[in-house]
């Protein structure tokens, strides 16, 4: 009677024995090779420059969904994390004159420290008012930190923007040959730089959600009054999820900062990057965290190709004068093709693979 374990306990022990078999397991593996052998076997500067935003905005999306997805907890503010990173990298680059390789991290822990100690600031004030007045805060907050992204401008140079060098080996202009057909480029070194931090990040993620907090943070989404009778501090989970995801979110925008080696206010602390955010978590799936690399894989490949791909179709009509006037309004098409995906997607689609795995996991322990 001693070893008997509990239902719970089996089912995590089962879990636990097969997860090396689980396309869970397998998939992330894979994804995880094919970025890195993406600019090997197709040596594109536009095509890395795609993949490289994909994973910049998998982790700000997922870390995003950390908050809405987990918490239910709907932030505005979260664009304006991933702009303070991102701002954070250039204005050390920037301002120091000679950037140095331990700008990096010296940016990384500044932005951490920031972004932690504004979101427990945003948190403890408004998370203790009802959902739709905690958005509203952090809109104001959000675009109180955009006005003063321009009107600030003897520190960020206002709407013209930062323009910075990477040191070394991470430097645009830097070039060391030629290795098995690839040229080795600054370029090439600031893509592996970006996708071992995305990794360490994207994994950070899924061990927080797996963790015994994010198992609460799932209990409190779902009922939090079940939860306070449990003994849960709700408000001091709700602040950690706020204070976690934020500070990945500007990690992610340190990662943005380095990749473009510039910003400006409306690139990284505007309206349209939230917006887009949100709209990858909800493409993705909410509460699922890998749905925001689904998310931002859909957002970045229409915006990169949707327009060239209209264009190729209007060139075999020349004379079809109305396809050639909407050809030119992409983001029409971008629309639709959105609410396709809500139609046929509607928990996101991550959320609806998963749903429909779970069905067939059903039948089966039916049938068995």
């Amino acid at each position: 009677m001693a070893n008997a374990s509990t239902p719970v306990q089996a089912e995590r022990l089962a879990q636990a024995r097969g997860r090396y078999a689980r396309p869970s397991f397998a998939v992330p593996i894979l994804l995880l090779v094919a970025l890195a052998l993406g600019p090997v076997l197709m040596p594109s500067f536009r095509m890395m420059d795609m993949v490289a935003k994909v994973m910049i905005y998998a982790v700000a999306v997922a870390s995003f969904d950390i908050i809405l997805g987990y918490t239910g907890i709907i932030s505005f503010a979260h664009g304006m994390f991933f702009g303070l990173g991102a701002y954070c990298l250039a204005l050390i680059c920037h301002h120091s004159g000679a950037p140095q390789y331990y700008h990096l991290p010296l940016a990384a822990a500044l932005a951490v420290a920031i972004s932690a100690l504004i979101a427990v600031v945003i948190a403890v004030f408004s998370l203790r008012v009802k959902a739709i007045f905690f958005a509203m805060m952090t809109l104001a907050v959000a675009e109180f930190a955009h006005i003063l992204g321009y009107q600030w401008s003897s520190l960020t140079l206002g709407e013209d923007g930062v323009s910075f060098r990477l040191p070394g080996i991470l430097a645009a202009n830097w070039s060391g040959g030629s290795l098995l057909g690839v040229q080795v480029s600054g370029r090439l070194m600031a893509y592996y730089l970006i996708l071992i931090g995305a990794a360490l990040l994207f994994v950070g993620l899924v061990r927080f959600v797996r963790s015994p907090a994010g198992r609460v943070l799932k209990a409190i989404r779902e009922n939090e009054r079940r939860a306070l009778a449990l003994g849960f501090r709700v408000f001091h989970y709700r602040i950690l999820a706020t204070v976690f995801g934020s500070v990945v979110s500007s990690l992610a925008g340190v990662m943005f900062a380095m990749w473009l080696s510039y910003v400006n206010p409306d690139t990284v602390l505007g309206t349209p990057l939230m917006l887009n955010i949100l709209l990858m978590v909800i493409i993705g799936g909410l509460g699922t965290v890998y749905g925001g690399i689904v998310g931002a894989a859909f957002i970045t490949v229409t915006e990169t190709w949707l327009p060239d791909l209209l264009k190729a179709g209007v060139g075999m009509l020349p004379k079809a004068a109305m396809l050639v006037r909407l050809a030119d309004r992409w983001v029409l098409f971008f629309g639709l093709a959105y609410v396709l995906v809500v139609l046929f997607f509607p928990k996101g689609v991550m959320g609806s693979v998963r749903e429909a795995a779970e069905r067939r996991r059903l039948a089966r322990e039916k049938q068995s």
